[in-house]
């Protein structure tokens, strides 16, 4: 990049799982201090990139669903109004902790940070709505699985609630998004998928669903134009055999390897599989790079010295 052309896009998509450590409870002071690491690095990318943050919420949503349910006499929110909240709540606290680290490393930019409540258009039809795979929630205990009265499904770490996850269709604030990008901003955006819409007439209606993050941002990235697409999450990158005495995890995989091990099974609907659909996504609709690592290793992966990075 010379000094006289325009900074790529960078996008990174944060796992609402990255905030919260294996072991850990996921109070607010942990969920600081786990962003403190990703932002540090975003802080020091924003001289050399614009950029755009997606996150997940699937334990901040878990979250606000169990207090609901935990308290009978107070009035339930769909999931269309928790998204919302988690947009907000999260937002917040990524947008507080870069600003600190920007100011932290003097960083003088020429406009600022936004967080953005996203719509993400769906189509009220979608399977998905039939057949709920969307692990959201924390790990419960063998008793909170016998108890539970909504579907669970078996993840990588524990049994978990699961929702519908219907396809993203597009962004509704994909212009906005860009100008924003366009005039300097840090946009912070489609926290938790963005908050699920049908087209009603010339409107939209708020879903019962979460919309998986992953494909989301996939989505926002073709509707905005990213160059390179970073899922910064809670392991180094795609493993074969994970969990297992043969866990290996991978430096490079092209569309063909990574499509034969969804296949085989290698990378579940619920956890790995949209963030190898999505890398793939983007690279077939013009991305120019993408990968997937630890929320620890960001810049080392733009370095190719961390991570999985995907080809076609």
């Amino acid at each position: 990049m010379t000094p006289d052309s325009p900074k790529k896009v960078l996008l990174v998509a944060l796992g609402g799982n990255a905030l919260i450590k294996k072991g850990q409870k996921g109070t607010l002071s942990e969920q600081f201090a786990n962003l403190r690491e990703p932002m540090q690095q975003i802080a020091r990318l924003s001289r050399q990139y614009r950029l755009i943050i997606t996150h997940g919420n699937g334990p901040q949503v878990g979250d606000l669903l169990l207090r609901q349910e935990a308290l009978p006499e107070l009035s339930h929110h769909p999931l269309e109004i928790l998204v919302a909240q988690t947009q907000g709540w999260l937002g917040y606290m990524i947008e507080s902790t870069l600003d600190g680290e920007l100011t932290r490393l003097g960083v003088d930019l020429k406009s600022s940070l936004v967080s953005l409540l996203s719509y993400v258009v769906v189509d009220e039809n979608d399977s998905a709505f039939k057949n709920p795979t969307k692990p959201i929630g924390p790990v419960l205990t063998p008793e909170q699985v016998k108890r539970a009265d909504y579907p669970v499904t078996q993840t990588a770490k524990g049994p978990r609630r699961v929702v519908a996850s219907p396809k993203p269709i597009t962004i509704v604030e994909k212009r906005e998004i860009k100008t924003l990008i366009r005039n300097g901003f840090i946009v912070i955006c489609c926290g938790g998928g963005g908050i699920p819409v049908v087209r009603e007439g010339r409107g939209f209606a708020g879903v019962d669903a979460v919309i998986d993050k992953d494909l989301a941002s996939a989505k926002l990235a073709e509707d905005v134009g990213v160059d390179i697409f970073c899922i910064a999450t809670d392991v180094p990158g795609l493993a074969l055999d994970y969990g297992t005495p043969k866990e290996r995890f991978l430096d490079e995989v092209s569309k063909k390897e990574a499509y034969d091990y969804l296949k085989t099974g290698q990378f579940p609907p619920g956890s790995m599989g949209p963030k190898v659909e999505a890398c793939i996504k983007v690279l077939e609709n013009g991305g120019q790079r993408t990968f997937i690592c630890s929320t620890d290793e960001i810049t080392k992966a733009l370095d190719q010295k961390a991570g999985t990075h995907f080809s076609l």
